[in-house]
């Protein structure tokens, strides 16, 4: 019964490694990037080649042609791990199955960091309302034929050809709206030529779109007074009924007149005004918005005490100095009457 049992086990064994390389000759392999296609320029990136055969061998390959990686062609297991990357690693790539016999769609690994990062900015504004659209301009001084936006945390890509404005810089505007939960967020861009797209400059700095009005307005106040000497630090308070996570605190435009505000719906305005510089512009004592008068300045306070100081110590010198002389002259004269009393 033993052999019997035996044999059946082993036509068991047969016919499933058989199913398995009907499957592995027939499916679609998919290819997968870990921890993300984007690459900074030195690190690395492992790709996996995914199938439902575990028996598979794999090959991967760049699909671009113009660039060989020798080290990557023959048999290997289902990870490859590329880097620390260079621009040369940056194209198409797919997988297959060590016969050919099954091919992965491409996967595009982008090696970020080749050139100098844009400029991002928002406009009208990085604070927008549920509904209302916001345009996210990326510039750049060097002539890049394509932007690329990325919000964070996300795996889509938005891709604009660079226009060339006057001032000598290239530019491609992205519209959002209308806006969305979802749309908020941290963008980021980058630029590429037209001969190289899977090369891509530094990501320019984070601009965070915020959603507001979704809550009641905050309180923003400064502590010690909104009326601050040029040099010194001041402590701005936002305080909200409820509890929040995170306050976000917005400084409009320019000057020493900027007003400060904190967000969750936006707070009123905080104006700060900066005293001892002859650049600032102080406020005027009928300003609505300030709350206390300006404290003296302490290096004219200081001053006033020195001069006051010398001044009583120079009245008080001078009123011993007179009544020591008084005394002298009543001593002297008193001697005198002495002597004339003693020739009489």
């Amino acid at each position: 019964m033993c052999p019997s049992l035996l044999s059946l086990l082993g036509l068991g064994l047969c016919v499933s490694l058989r199913i398995w390389a009907a499957v592995g000759k027939y499916e679609k392999l998919s290819l997968s990037a870990w921890p993300s296609p984007m690459v900074p320029l030195g690190q690395n990136v492992t790709l996996r080649c995914h199938s439902r055969s575990p028996l598979n061998r794999f090959r991967l390959f760049k699909t671009d042609g113009k660039r060989r990686l020798p080290k990557l062609q023959g048999h290997y297991f289902n990870n490859f791990t590329l880097g620390p990357v260079t621009k040369e690693h940056a194209g198409s790539y797919m997988c297959s199955v060590a016969n050919w016999s099954a091919l992965s769609d491409p996967l595009q690994i982008v090696v970020t960091g080749v050139s100098t990062k844009p400029t991002i900015s928002a406009h009208p504004g990085p604070l927008v309302q549920v509904g209302e659209n916001v345009t996210l301009r990326c510039h750049s001084l060097v002539w890049f034929d394509n932007f690329t936006l990325h919000q964070e945390n996300s795996t889509g890509l938005s891709q604009r050809p660079g226009q060339m404005l006057t001032g000598g810089y290239a530019a491609a505007d992205f519209f959002i709206g209308p806006m969305t939960l979802a749309s908020a967020g941290t963008y980021r861009c980058y630029g590429s030529l037209r001969r190289s797209p899977y090369e891509w400059s530094t990501p320019s700095d984070p601009v965070d779109i915020i959603i507001t009005g979704r809550s009641k307005k905050p309180s923003l106040s400064a502590q010690g007074g909104p009326v601050v000497r040029s040099g010194e630090n001041v402590t701005l308070v936002c305080s909200f009924e409820s509890a929040f996570d995170q306050f976000h605190l917005l400084r409009d435009g320019g000057g020493p007149w900027a007003p400060a505000r904190c967000q969750a719906d936006s707070s009123n305005p905080l104006f700060l005004s900066v005293t001892g510089s002859t650049t600032s512009t102080c406020p005027s004592t009928m300003d609505p918005h300030t709350t206390e008068e300006a404290p003296l300045p302490q290096e004219h306070s200081s001053m006033w005490h020195i001069v006051l100081g010398l001044s009583v110590a120079f009245t008080s010198i001078s009123i011993i100095l007179s009544a020591l002389v008084c005394h002298w002259c009543s001593t002297q004269n008193r001697k005198s009457e002495g002597g004339e009393l003693s020739v009489i």
